[in-house]
């Protein structure tokens, strides 16, 4: 479930030295599954410990999870590293803002995932982000732009060249093409 690098772990162990015994690490998410979900890691007493909480034991401490997380925080990993400005830990979770899917989940299911692990991170840098609105039966999927993309002067680059070729490459046999049904309308939230 989430892999904490050895350097990390030692970094916790460390941590954990000048807290009560018995204190663990809580690894949570805070709204999983959404574009606002947030990763952290706490301190987590004895008494802190719910009956339906995950426990991974690592070297020297263990790692707790709620039941919410867990779905969210597969393929995470922590790490603690070190360069000339200094150590930071660093907490990856490429499942906290959609959940992953299954390889035979539904298309829709499939594409949905797609679009907020890989689409809507590289969209959110501008202010942007794009939903599904139908996928056609002739394999077209109708997508809507929302944010800093909407009015965007650049969003038919983005649609084409980004997008549509990373989803054709994606979903190969799939999908057809893709189409913008937003309503653009430029002002100031666009960010070109």
């Amino acid at each position: 479930m989430i892999t904490i690098s050895e350097a990390a772990q030692q970094h916790f162990v460390k941590l954990l030295d000048s807290q009560a015994p018995n204190t663990r690490i809580r690894v949570f998410v805070v709204n999983p599954g959404t574009r606002s979900a947030e990763c952290g890691v706490s301190y987590c007493p004895e008494d802190s410990v719910e009956a339906e909480d995950i426990i991974l034991p690592f070297t020297g401490f263990d790692a707790v999870v709620d039941a919410e997380s867990k779905p969210f925080l597969e393929e995470a990993e922590i790490d603690f590293v070190t360069d000339q400005m200094g150590s930071q830990l660093t907490l990856k979770a490429p499942n906290a803002k959609a959940r992953k899917v299954d390889d035979d989940a539904p298309l829709r299911d499939r594409v949905q995932y797609f679009i907020e692990s890989e689409v809507n991170p590289g969209l959110a840098s501008h202010g942007g982000n794009v939903q599904i609105v139908e996928i056609t039966n002739d394999g077209i999927v109708v997508l809507q732009f929302g944010g800093g993309c909407n009015g965007c002067s650049m969003v038919d680059v983005t649609l084409k060249e980004g997008i549509e070729k990373q989803m054709l490459e994606q979903f190969d046999g799939e999908i057809k093409g893709v189409k913008d049904v937003t309503e653009h309308q430029s002002g100031e939230h666009s960010y070109y």
